[in-house]
Parts: C-alpha cells; structure tokens; sequence
C-alpha cells in the first residue's frame, strides 16, 4: 500500500507521545524520528486517512511545536 509521506519538526520530548497517539490511531499513520536531536520526525500516512492524520496533528499543535518542513 502507498502511503502520504510528511515530515514535521516537534518539541524533542515530545516524540514519544507523538508515537503513542498514532499508535493508538490504529491505520492512521506510523511515525518514524528521523533526529532525535533535533525533533524531525516523518509520518508515513494511510491515504484514505490524511484528512484524520492532519486533525490529530492540528490538535496536537496546540500543546506544542509540531510543524511541517
């Protein structure tokens, strides 16, 4: 299956929980940390689910950074 590939930069510390919600989003999208270091992360996205994936990333861009490069 093809995925919608997105990359993002985001709060650092906040990577694993990012992991753990789209875990818990079962067939939404896997997210993979590209730098630890630096809080580059891609998320490989289900395409029949892009319109979910970007509400849960809207919604986590309240709480912190969590932007697309």
């Amino acid at each position: 299956m093809k995925t919608v590939c997105k990359e993002y930069m985001v709060d650092k510390t906040m990577i694993g929980f990012i992991r753990f919600i789209f875990e818990g989003h079962e067939g939404v999208a896997i997210a993979t940390t590209l730098d630890s270091q630096k809080g580059h992360i891609r998320l490989a996205i289900a395409p029949d689910r892009t319109e979910t994936a970007q509400m849960i990333v809207n919604d986590l861009k309240k709480d912190f950074m969590f932007n697309e490069v």
